[in-house]
């Protein structure tokens, strides 16, 4: 999976079976050894933005093969129901792994059209070992504190630097979280969901996922087909290859999402001088990066941090026009403060951040098996590099603890599944987090599902961010579980929204749900 799919045709057919269930003694809930679902107690915790939210706990087995065993405690949030047709809870998940969802429950709530949210309780929840459900997990406070080595290994001291770095934050996990570090996967996490269904007393749920949230849904829907009422799949991992082949497409997908951030720019030189023609443009960008890496811009943004600050542009165009304007004025002005500034307010890690990477890599080394010969990470690297420079080293060393994780690996779910109602799935061709392929191989996986493509883009999490194509779908599906049906690939297909304009334009716009919700959607993925 190299490329991304340009038009509606084309991608891979995926065999059912190509990929084993996991062991039923890790996978299959053992409804004979479940224990009376807890009540909840919801009280008031609502914000300004929010102001009818509630917030309650509850506490499932670290082992849900030992449900009488050490219990954890999950945070969840709801806004409730307030129509007479009440259509169940509706479960909502942002991605990561280690994403947090209670402000999603809130945002999905007053984003929906008022009628829709009205029949359902809207529930968010922190999954396991994320943000406040307990415990959470931070493995090594400050992993992210610039300046870090540079991600490109182009010497065996920056190598050995980075190496050091992953090995040292595999460890750290290990020692402090020892007894906790197997339960911490997907699989886990999809059962404390079924926990949750039984605790709000629902028979059946309704689930609506972003990004790796969608791997979660498929998952639940697999383990769980008849507590499934329905299903909503947007920005859509490829299941067929978690997580370290997913991975090394991303960096492919990023790198053309990167270059048509410079075809953006090139498109308004007026704007930002840095010239009509997007390679010379892109030469620019990496002739910056080269310079930071001998001297980082206000002793924090490096070659690294460089990367780090430009990769929420992939996710979302809406943050085109401040990296353009950091670039330019560092290009142009020799002012760094712009990038400071960029840095800071996209991608600096904070605790938040680092209890997210500390599940994400807890939940992906865990999941599926990964590399543990350091020289097939080179091998794989190195060529992908080659070809697409912009994320292959900086995405290999955030995902590289994954070649020494201290739990042993467990085997990918085949999420196929013939015994669900009709799915809704919603997918950009541009997607450059979760590719095209993800969504497509989706579709042919879930028997009876509905695939709903925004042509032309390439934003990460469609639905909510103003498209109103899309959610007229998202929105009919909630309603009355109505799908559209096409002929080919797609059964439906929406136009993309237009590219934001420069901040100095009078016509300068992002969708304000847009921004929203992408500094709601999960780290990394």
């Amino acid at each position: 999976m190299r490329k991304r799919a340009a038009v509606l045709c084309g991608a891979a057919v995926v065999v059912a079976g190509t990929f084993t269930a996991v062991p039923a003694d890790a996978s299959t809930p053992r409804a004979t050894q479940t224990v009376h679902a807890a009540e909840l107690t919801w009280k008031k915790c609502g914000t300004t933005d929010y102001p009818t939210l509630q917030c309650a706990s509850l506490k499932v087995p670290l082992d849900h093969a030992n449900p009488r065993g050490r219990q954890i405690t999950l945070a969840l949030s709801r806004v409730p129901h307030t129509a007479k047709k009440y259509q169940g809870p509706l479960l909502v998940n942002p991605g990561g792994p280690g994403g947090s969802g209670l402000t999603l429950a809130g945002f999905v709530a007053s984003a929906l059209p008022k009628a829709v949210a009205a029949q359902y309780d809207v529930v968010g929840f922190d999954p396991r070992g994320v943000g406040k459900s307990t415990p959470a997990l931070n493995c090594k406070p400050g992993y992210f504190n610039p300046v870090r080595p540079d991600s490109v290994p182009s010497t065996p001291a920056i190598e050995k630097a980075n190496l050091k770095r992953a090995k040292s934050f595999a460890a750290a996990c290990g020692q402090k979280y020892a007894s906790v570090l197997p339960y911490i996967n997907t699989i886990n996490a999809v059962q404390d969901m079924d926990s949750i269904r039984r605790a709000l007393g629902a028979e059946r749920i309704n689930y609506f996922g972003y990004s790796y949230g969608t791997y979660l849904g498929a998952v639940y829907a697999k383990l769980f087909p008849h507590q499934v009422r329905r299903l909503v799949l947007d920005s859509i991992v490829d299941p067929t290859g978690v997580w370290y082949d997913d991975n090394l497409a991303q960096d492919y997908a990023f790198n053309d999402r990167h270059r048509a951030l410079m075809a953006w720019i090139a498109k308004y030189n007026s704007t930002y001088k840095l010239g009509t023609d997007p390679e010379k443009i892109e030469a620019k960008w990496y002739a910056m990066r080269a310079a930071l890496a001998k001297k980082p811009a206000g002793g924090k943004v490096g070659a690294s941090e460089l990367e780090d600050t430009f990769i929420p542009g992939g996710y979302y165009n809406g943050y085109w026009p401040y990296l353009a304007e950091a670039f330019s004025a560092y290009v142009n002005k020799k002012n760094a403060d712009p990038l400071v500034e960029a840095y800071e307010n996209f991608t600096a890690v904070d605790a938040a951040g680092d209890n997210g990477y500390s599940i994400y890599t807890s939940v992906q080394c865990r999941d599926a098996s990964w590399p543990r010969d350091w020289r097939q990470w080179q091998k794989d690297n190195w060529a992908v590099y080659e070809q697409a420079p912009f994320m292959a080293w900086s995405n290999a060393w955030y995902n590289a603890p994954c070649a020494f994780w201290p739990t042993e690996s467990l085997r990918p779910v085949n999420v196929a599944n013939g015994k669900l109602p009709p799915a809704l799935l919603f997918q950009a061709t541009n997607d450059a987090a979760t590719p095209y392929e993800g969504g497509a191989t989706v579709h042919r996986l879930l028997a009876g599902s509905s695939l709903v493509v925004e042509q032309d883009g390439g934003n990460h999490g469609i639905t909510l961010s103003g498209n109103k194509c899309l959610d007229k779908h998202l929105a009919a599906y909630l309603t009355d579980g109505k799908v559209p049906h096409g002929h080919g690939e797609a059964d439906a297909v929406c136009k993309a929204l237009p590219d934001p304009k420069p901040l100095s334009s009078k016509a300068a716009s992002t969708s304000s749900r847009g921004s929203t919700l992408h500094g709601l959607l999960g780290f990394r993925g």
